[in-house]
């Protein structure tokens, strides 16, 4: 296993340790970044693990489980190497209202067998609730959770949802040992209350959207156009959806006169890393350069704290708004 300099931190009530820096692997699917690279994608993962890293992050649906068969391809051999967190749930939308098709204990199961063939896997670290919002199916999940639990195909489970009623009820039991959400500079929300419920009940917080979609990389203006298949070209086609995206790029401005010699990028990966209630952040990345740039924040100081005053500033405590569906 290659030699690991990056910090750990406990993930919660499950007691696993994991990379404080991890990987999001959404992107590397295909189907709503634009395009990517098999090839790429491997070679990314690679480098993420030989960089220490030991926190991958997938789920069924990116790229309706292509991401999950390259993160197989690339944990031949060497499975104990990976701390493997999947998710599924995700269906999609009817007429503005969720469609889930785990309406049973069995199907939900069946849906976690599937995962674990395309991951080629005995076991699943971390297998989450993909619904993000309230779930009238809930028992289904927690009685398929707990039963693989038990078997030993999965090691712990978790929730993705950025809504309080949601996470207290999925962990009415105590068992839940994780929670991922979008926070960065630009959303704030779940300071007011996930965060300190989770800290309460030693839920671990995973960190996605750490860089807002990219906006916090400062390579977008207000000129930008992204891909065909690219989900944040509505930034630019929906009318209140632009007004935010020029908004967000006005405190992305005010952020550059803080920055000092680091990038934009790692500044907001740490400023994430600064809350006591996360345990991991998991930005994307889609090629090795993007993946080095990552890293490196784990080898840096923290920011101080006249820094997240200014900060403050710019994003008051608990303010921004949610950048993708919660």
């Amino acid at each position: 296993m290659p030699d690991n300099t990056l910090n750990k931190r406990r993930l919660g009530k499950s007691n696993f340790e994991v990379t404080e820096i991890g990987i999001g692997l959404w992107a590397i699917g295909g189907n709503e970044w634009g395009p990517v690279d098999d090839k790429n994608s491997l070679d990314t993962i690679e480098a993420a693990l030989q960089a220490g890293i030991s926190f991958f992050d997938t789920a069924d649906v990116y790229g309706m489980g292509h991401s999950e068969n390259l993160l197989g391809q690339a944990m031949k051999g060497r499975r104990e190497d990976f701390f493997v967190a999947s998710k599924i749930g995700w269906i999609g939308f009817n007429h503005n209202e969720f469609v889930s098709a785990y309406d049973s204990t069995e199907k939900l199961i069946s849906g976690i067998e599937n995962n674990l063939k395309r991951l080629d896997t005995d076991y699943i670290d971390l297998i989450q609730c993909h619904i993000h919002l309230p779930e009238p199916n809930l028992e289904y999940f927690l009685e398929g959770f707990q039963k693989l639990q038990r078997d030993g195909k999965v090691r712990s489970y978790g929730v993705s949802s950025s809504h309080i009623d949601f996470i207290k009820k999925f962990n009415e039991d105590g068992g839940t040992a994780a929670l991922q959400i979008d926070y960065s500079i630009l959303n704030r929300t779940a300071e007011e209350e996930i965060f300190p419920y989770c800290i309460e009940h030693d839920i671990g917080v995973i960190v996605r959207g750490p860089l807002a979609m990219g906006i916090l990389t400062g390579k977008f203006n207000q000129d930008s156009r992204f891909p065909e298949g690219d989900f944040r070209s509505n930034w630019q086609n929906n009318p209140e959806e632009k007004r935010i995206f020029l908004e967000d790029l006005e405190k992305v401005d005010g952020l550059r006169e803080i920055v000092g010699d680091q990038t934009l990028s790692q500044f907001a990966l740490k400023f994430v890393l600064a809350h006591p209630a996360v345990t991991t952040v998991i930005p994307g990345a889609k090629t090795v350069d993007q993946l080095t740039q990552n890293v490196e924040v784990g080898l840096m100081p923290p920011l101080a704290e006249d820094i997240l005053s200014k900060i403050n500033e710019i994003v008051p405590e608990g303010g921004g708004r949610k950048i993708w569906p919660a």
